[in-house]
């Protein structure tokens, strides 16, 4: 299947957690019933996938990712029936629905674990990583504020167990072939339950332990066999269904987990999680200058025919900054962390989208329009379309993990329960309190962030070369015919049609001139009499933070076509051909 007959090649992503987006029965808890009620704001957003964050039985320590039961739902979240009716609720909207895939580790309270470390000779003592002594691994802990290692002595099995993450979610021995068994199981199970794929956790570190598999020395030793499989069972199941993978490493390793390293075939992950342009894109938010966005884009390999990167601007977790280097991390840092507590792990950031950018609503804006010029599917945090803020007084990832603000009512309209009974503390005070943001009161305005962010969705929904073709850049020059780096300029050409979107970094208002290359022969459009006309480089607005000037028609040498475009500070502008007959020009 290639992207160009696919439901996510063009897809707008929204990442929602169900156990704080919206409480049904009043008992603090966001729950499956009530997400299958807001499903109709998600399409009334334009969103034409969910990602669905954990809502298996669980401790919750880990916001749902210790999972104890990947086969059920956690009571105070539902049931499987409620599944059953939002995957039901979702089709008929037309939205399709992704799972977390969460296999590198469980929770210390899985049925599993609990049998493992009571017997050394119950089968599912190998389904974990245990030692005598702690040896020596490659593997380092991440959260290093919290683990000062990977292993954790286990006085009821007299062993060590090895955990990458949290002391209380041990890792999965993928190497067992009956682990891999049960993964197959799992992915199984919620395939026939109707769910359109997974976004798969902490993908390298499964590859890591599969890497060992004494039954598996005809595949080599780096365990991408592994991601090859996974995708086998999706495909067997579902034509239709995607691996989303955590795939948190550098550019030069994306073809191992695509599938397209040995054979071209691109047989493993559907779509990454880019991480080297949302490194990127904040590197150029902090200086205010496009550069290192264009010259990550000019880096990144691109994935195989049937595959996508997958852009986001924040997600559950802390921003993760290592694919930057270490001067240009600490750039990021003082740019949007400038303080100690607003730094997690010594790599990122534990902060909303919105406080990072001062609150200033243009500017969140234009952090939106830049994300969907993109190539690749944009996912959307749920409530980052409202601006909503942190709350830096819970631990780590906490922060950034609080309840829908719905209203300005009790509980930001989250919950009726009383406020100590709520899964996590709605944010109350200060500029972002639910009072100041909630969808409520951006609904009925036209100028509001969330209208902007709808504006912006429903329009790429439109642009259908998004999805088929490649970005280029496009030269941005101003007076005197001197570079402008502070302008994002992405020319998108599929056939006859084009759109090239536009994204002022500064704060400046400017006026540049685009260099789009020569028109080629034969361009135009048809006149009334059936005759073809010259093409005069007119371009229209399809989208922009607000009226401007009709761009200019300007020619440059040899013909080529030269509109000049204004853009307001922090303004953004997607253009296209009047006639649509534009071609690219040849590589």
């Amino acid at each position: 299947m290639s992207v160009r007959s696919s439901w996510y090649g063009n897809a707008v992503i929204y990442q929602a957690d169900p156990r704080l987006y919206f409480d049904s029965d009043g008992d603090g808890w966001g729950d499956l019933r009530g997400m299958t009620e807001r499903l109709d704001y998600l399409r009334g957003l334009g969103a034409t996938a969910l990602w669905l964050l954990p809502f298996y039985t669980s401790p919750f320590r880990d916001g749902g990712y210790d999972v104890a039961d990947h086969l059920a739902v956690d009571p105070r979240l539902g049931d499987l029936a409620d599944m059953a009716r939002l995957l039901e609720a979702a089709d008929e909207l037309g939205i399709h629905v992704l799972v977390e895939l969460v296999c590198q580790h469980t929770s210390d309270q899985h049925r599993w674990f609990q049998e493992a470390r009571h017997d050394r000779k119950s089968p599912y003592r190998d389904y974990y990583v245990w030692a005598d002594e702690p040896t020596a691994t490659s593997v380092e802990p991440r959260f290093p504020d919290v683990e000062d290692g990977v292993w954790t002595w286990d006085e009821e099995a007299q062993q060590f167990y090895r955990h990458t993450f949290y002391s209380f979610e041990p890792d999965l021995a993928l190497d067992n072939p009956r682990v891999r068994d049960e993964l197959e199981r799992i992915m199984t199970f919620w395939l026939r339950m109707g769910v359109s794929g997974f976004r798969v956790d902490a993908v390298p570190f499964m590859v890591e332990r599969a890497a060992q598999a004494p039954d598996r020395p005809e595949h080599g030793e780096d365990g991408q066999w592994l991601v090859r499989e996974m995708r086998d069972v999706v495909s067997s199941q579902s034509s239709g269904a995607v691996l989303l993978g955590e795939v948190d490493v550098e550019p030069q390793a994306y073809a191992d987990y695509f599938g397209t390293r040995d054979t071209g075939e691109g047989d493993g992950m559907t779509m990454l999680l880019d991480f080297w342009l949302n490194n990127h894109l904040f590197l150029a938010l902090a200086r205010g200058d496009a550069s290192p966005l264009v010259r990550a884009l000019e880096q990144q390999p691109r994935p195989p025919r049937h595959a996508q990167y997958a852009q986001w601007l924040r997600n559950n977790d802390e921003l993760d900054l290592e694919q930057l280097t270490e001067a240009e991390r600490h750039e990021v840092l003082r740019a949007f962390a400038p303080t100690r507590r607003m730094r997690l792990y010594g790599r990122g950031i534990r902060r909303r989208l919105a406080p990072m950018l001062d609150g200033d609503v243009r500017r969140v804006a234009l952090a939106h329009a830049v994300l969907f010029s993109l190539p690749g599917p944009p996912v959307l945090r749920y409530g980052d379309e409202i601006g909503m803020g942190d709350d830096l007084s819970l631990p780590e990832r906490e922060a950034v993990r609080t309840p829908m603000q719905w209203t300005d009512g009790p509980n930001g309209g989250f919950s009726q329960a009383d406020p100590g009974s709520l899964a996590a503390p709605v944010v109350s005070e200060g500029p972002y309190s639910y009072e100041n943001v909630n969808v409520y009161d951006q609904t009925v305005r036209g100028d509001s962030l969330l209208s902007r962010v709808g504006d912006m969705i429903r329009a790429r929904l439109g642009l259908r070369e998004t999805g088929l073709a490649e970005p280029e850049p496009v030269r941005v020059t101003g007076p005197g015919d001197e570079e402008v780096t502070t302008v994002l300029a992405l020319r998108y050409v599929h056939e006859s049609s084009s759109v090239i979107m536009l994204a002022n970094l500064a704060d400046e208002d400017v006026e540049v001139t685009l260099h789009l290359g020569p028109a080629p022969a034969g361009a135009g459009h048809v006149g009334d009499d059936g005759r073809p006309e010259a093409d005069d480089g007119a371009l229209v607005d399809v989208l922009a933070d607000h009226p401007y000037a009709r761009a200019t028609v300007a020619s440059g040498p040899d013909g080529e076509r030269c509109p000049r475009v204004q853009l307001s500070g922090y303004g953004y502008r997607w253009l296209r051909p009047r006639d649509h007959a534009w071609h690219d020009v040849p590589r």
